[in-house]
Parts: C-alpha cells; sequence; structure tokens
C-alpha cells in the first residue's frame, strides 16, 4: 500500500519573515499528514457539459472575440428554482393586505445563510400551488418598518395570510414538508 507523507514547516524569524523563509531557525510549528492513495472520497455534484458553438449571427461577442468551445460546469439547481416576487413598502397593501386567498410571505435577509437555503423551496411552493397560494419575498433590510410591525425578529421568517389577515408564521429554515403541512391546513 502507498503511502503519502507530506510534512509543512512554519518558521519564526524577527526579521523579514514574510519576505523570505527563515531556514536557520527551528521549526515553531510542524504538521505532519500521513494518508493513502486514493483514498479521498470522489465529488461527483457537478456535471460537465460540452457547450455548443453559437452561430455568427446569434452571437452577441464581438467579432474578435472567439467563442470556446470548451466544457463547462453546469448545477443542476439553477433550473429548479423560480423567482418569487419581492414585496416592498410600496407594495405591501395591494399584494398582500388586499389580497384575496392564502398569501406566504418569505421575510429573509441576503447576510442570512439559511435564508438562501429556503429561497428554493418556497419557489418550489410557488410553482406547486400555482392558482391557489401567492408567494412573496420581503427583505427585512431593505424594508425594516413592515418587519417591526409584525415582530420579526429572526430570518428567516415565513407567514401565511389569509385575505389580508396573518394566520400563521414559522421561523428558521424548515423542511418542505413542514411548509407543506401549514399550507394545506389552509387550503
Amino acid at each position: 500500500m502507498a503511502t503519502i507523507t507530506d510534512s509543512i514547516a512554519l518558521y519564526s524569524s524577527a526579521q523579514n519573515s514574510y519576505l523570505r523563509p527563515a531556514i536557520s531557525s527551528r521549526p515553531a510549528l510542524s504538521i505532519s499528514v500521513r494518508g493513502r492513495l486514493g483514498a479521498f472520497p470522489e465529488f461527483r455534484g457537478l456535471r460537465v457539459h460540452l457547450l455548443p458553438k453559437p452561430s455568427p449571427a446569434s452571437s452577441n461577442f464581438p467579432k474578435a472575440r472567439p467563442f470556446p468551445s470548451t466544457a463547462g460546469i453546469v448545477s443542476q439547481a439553477q433550473d429548479t428554482t423560480l423567482d418569487v416576487p419581492t414585496v416592498t413598502d410600496r407594495t405591501w397593501n395591494s399584494l398582500v393586505l388586499k389580497a384575496d386567498g392564502l398569501v406566504l410571505v418569505e421575510f429573509w435577509a441576503p447576510w442570512c445563510g439559511p435564508c438562501r437555503t429556503i429561497h428554493p423551496v418556497v419557489g418550489d411552493l410557488a410553482k406547486e400551488y400555482a392558482g391557489k397560494l401567492k408567494c412573496f419575498k420581503l427583505s427585512t433590510d431593505d424594508t425594516p418598518s413592515i418587519a417591526t410591525q409584525y415582530g420579526i425578529r429572526s430570518v428567516p421568517t415565513i407567514m401565511i395570510f389569509i385575505n389580508g389577515e396573518k394566520k400563521d408564521a414559522i421561523i428558521g429554515a424548515v423542511p418542505k414538508t413542514t411548509l407543506t403541512a401549514t399550507i394545506e391546513k389552509f387550503l
């Protein structure tokens, strides 16, 4: 069995340690890594597709810049997401409070990691319940007055409204099954 041994030595030197290694000094820290060749798992999350060459008539690139016909990496998640419309202070009354039927509003923030994980779920629900449910998202950074009015203290928070009246709230990045069960209660 073949093994790999790598050693990394970090040297400490008082003068210009960032410009040249201090070979004459003793190592301040020594790290050894020992492992088998091929022991790392293989990542299979992305697929490589060949990109076709565009025709000269349909090309948006300048004539001097050649379009490469190389392989590209494509994420399959991009096809499943749906852009959920945004609600602001101006559109809150007309889109949410005066809406007939069931409305789902996702309160989120651009800096929130869990908010980004729940965006595709809300997009899937909007597509799945099209005609029965209206889905919107509201940035708490851009519209803090609405978030304060409804007592939003944590994002993501998903609220369900029926005919402009708040009926339920779900706090946190929850699974799609939890959101589906909540929506089904009100349909």
